[in-house]
Order: structure tokens, then sequence, then C-alpha cells
């Protein structure tokens, strides 16, 4: 699931996902890749509570483990949200709880859907020589949504995708500055910086393959989780783990390792409330993704040695990673707008009007997750405050030096 030596999530095209458990763990597969089919026929639940209880010493590699992880995360969402906010579980069946927590374990992710498992495990190539693009990629396992969820997940790894150059200059950028070579890392900086903006153009697709009514009214519910989340106050009971409910927060873009490394490498420092927050997230990431964050986050500081070097054109490329950055960030509060506040609007208007019909799709929607993120985050605020400290650690820069740079592209 990605590049050796930096960030194993980001995808190459050159490695094959897992698509397939051992014969043993087939009643998983059979379940996991017709959840949607069995949520819609109110079933899902009953055909997991006769789920055999399966050992996890059969799981051997490391793909086979995220594979398994996907599937039983996909099936704990289903069984949990079935019936809507209103109708929800309090214990997790023994028979899906304890093979999950033990491959949860494993890996070092919680036993709760994440971008990890829904986003950088969940894809094929149609066509295995073909491009990675959305023509020729396919979901593993879904959830309600159609081709709206399957466009989320893929425009998501997309993003991800065009993130690659960005990561395996992070590398470049940290040796230039140990080795005080302003041109390397000017170089390296430049390659981030068009990375940022290739990740933008991928996150515009978002608008041509996911219907906002639906992600709003259908998709989300499914990626929630049990944690600051007023449907499931006390959590969930892992059956034949603990007596008492854990909680988890649900999917978020903060459970991406992307934006961590780059605040990180540009020193953004996060107000408190927000920085807590994404701290916390990176619980929710593989454990080498944790680790490359913080091995960054103990590097010299880059923006102590642009102020430094005070070299214009090593200014301008950090500056214009700042600004790709910010765009970035300023993109994604458009794309947030537009899937989750404008809905909401309509939502609670509907429900002003007393209209409470299921034909407008937004209908549908919880009412607890109206204020914020499926991660448990008041979302709008959140964002807009992140988008903001990274403004922070802008240098001031003469217009030409700039202009420079963006002659070079």
């Amino acid at each position: 699931f990605g590049v050796q030596s930096t960030n194993e999530s980001i995808p190459i095209q050159a490695r094959l996902i897992h698509t397939e458990l051992p014969p043993y763990y087939q009643p998983w597969m059979d379940i996991a890749q017709h959840v949607t089919e069995l949520i819609y026929s109110h079933t899902l639940r009953s055909h997991i509570l006769k789920m055999p209880l399966l050992n996890t010493r059969f799981l051997e590699s490391h793909r086979e483990l995220r594979l398994a992880h996907l599937a039983l995360s996909v099936m704990t969402m289903g069984y949990v949200w079935q019936e809507g906010e209103n109708d929800t579980v309090k214990i997790l069946p023994r028979n899906l709880a304890v093979p999950y927590w033990k491959v949860s374990q494993r890996l070092g992710l919680p036993p709760i859907l994440t971008h990890a498992d829904a986003v950088l495990a969940n894809w094929k190539k149609r066509d295995p020589h073909g491009p990675f693009d959305m023509e020729n990629l396919e979901l593993l396992v879904t959830l309600p949504g159609g081709d709206s969820v399957r466009g989320f997940f893929m425009v998501t790894l997309l993003v991800e995708l065009a993130a690659v150059p960005a990561i395996k200059s992070i590398p470049l950028v940290i040796n230039g500055v140990q080795c005080g070579d302003a041109e390397t890392v000017t170089r390296a900086l430049e390659e981030i910086s068009q990375a940022m903006e290739g990740m933008t153009d991928a996150l515009k697709l978002m608008h041509a393959y996911v219907k906002p009514d639906v992600f709003y009214g259908i998709i989300r519910i499914y990626l929630s989780g049990w944690k600051d989340n007023s449907s499931m106050p006390a959590g969930l009971v892992y059956e034949g783990i603990q007596a008492e409910p854990m909680e988890y927060s649900g999917g978020s873009a903060a459970q991406s390792s992307l934006l961590h490394c780059f605040d990180e490498l540009l020193g953004v420092k996060h107000e408190e409330n927000c920085g807590a927050f994404l701290t916390r997230m990176r619980n929710y990431m593989p454990s080498s993704h944790k680790h490359l964050i913080q091995d960054i986050s103990l590097q010299p500081s880059l923006r102590g040695f642009v102020q430094q070097e005070a070299s214009e054109l090593l200014t301008a490329a950090f500056q214009l990673c700042v600004t790709k950055l910010m765009a970035l960030r300023s993109y994604h509060i458009n794309v947030v707008s537009c899937f989750i506040t404008i809905p909401a609007a309509r939502a609670r208007q509907l429900r002003r009007q007393g209209n409470s019909s299921q034909e407008e799709t937004v209908s549908r929607a919880p009412t607890a997750l109206e204020e914020t993120g499926t991660g448990g985050s008041g979302i709008m605020s959140f964002l807009k405050t992140v988008r903001d400290r990274t403004r922070d650690v802008s240098l001031p820069l003469d217009n030409r030096a700039m202009q420079k740079i963006h002659n070079k592209h």
C-alpha cells in the first residue's frame, strides 16, 4: 500500500491490492461483499449473528490483514447503522467483535472503519495493466450510496495518488536542510507545491462523481462513529473483549497522513482544540504513517533554514507550498459546504415545514451529524481555523521571486 521508504499508504500502480482472503474466511467475504443489499433488505444483522466465530491466526501477510480489517469494518458499520440513528445497537456480537479486535491489534488500527480501510485498501484496477483513473478503478467492498459512494472513495484515493511526488520529496527537503543545500531544498519544495496543486485538481472531481444529497442523506451515517455522537452516547460494547462500551470516532479526512506531513514539514502549529483533534486522528492511521509524521516533526526547522538562507528562490518555493496548501484547504471547505452545510440547511428546512418525506434524500440524514464531521469535529469552524493557521507560517516575499517560480511551471 505505498512508498516503502516514506508513506506506505500511497497506492503505487505496480503493486496489487489483495482482493481475496484464504478460503477459511469466505463467510466474512460472503457478507462483506453484499453489505449494501443486506442493509436494504434489513437482514444484515441477522446474517452476521449466524456467522461462525473464526480464528484470525490464518491471516499471515500485512495485505491479508488489511483486507480482513476492511471486510470486518464494513460489516460493523452496516450492523450498527442498518436501521439508521434511531435503532442503533449497544453490543457488537462476539463472532464479529473478537476477530475484528484481534486483527485491529495486529495492525495497530482501531476497530472501526478508517480512511486507511475505506480509501487506501479498498480498490482494484478493472484492467490490471490499464491507467490509474476513475474509469479503471473499482471498490472491493461498498456501502449504501451507489455510484456516489464509489465516487467518494475513489476521488479521495486519487487525491492520495496525486500526493505521491510530494511524499517522495519530503526526505529530499530534510536531507537538503541537514546538508545546507538550498538548491536541493528549493527543487524539492517546487515538486511538493506542484503535487499539492494536483491534489486540489483531483479533489475537484468530487463534484462530478458524488451527488451532495446522496452523500449527506445516505452515505454519511455509515462513516459515523460512536464517540461524540448523540445517537450512541454510551459508545459500543465489543462482546468478548470487555464489558464496558468503547468509543471510536468515525471516518475523517484528518485520518489521511498527507496534510499532517505537510504541516510538520512547513512548521504549521494548530490552535489547541484543533491540534488535539488532529493528534487524536493519528491513532486512526497505520502505525508507519504515524511514525513518518513523528519523524518529520523531529527534524530541524525548514522554515528556520529558509529564513537563515535568505535566498529569494528558496523563500519563493517555500511560500508557494504554503499558498498551495492553503488553496487545498480552502477548496476542501468549498467541498464541505456543498456536500454537508447546504444539504444540512435543506434537511432542517424540511423538518421545520413538517415534511418528513423520504422522497427528498437529504431527509434521511441523521440529525446528530448536522453540525459535525463524521470524525466528531465541529466541521466548518475547525476547517477554517486550520486553514488560517496555515497562513501563519507565510514568509514575506518579493513578488518578482514568486513570479520566477511560477514561470518555471
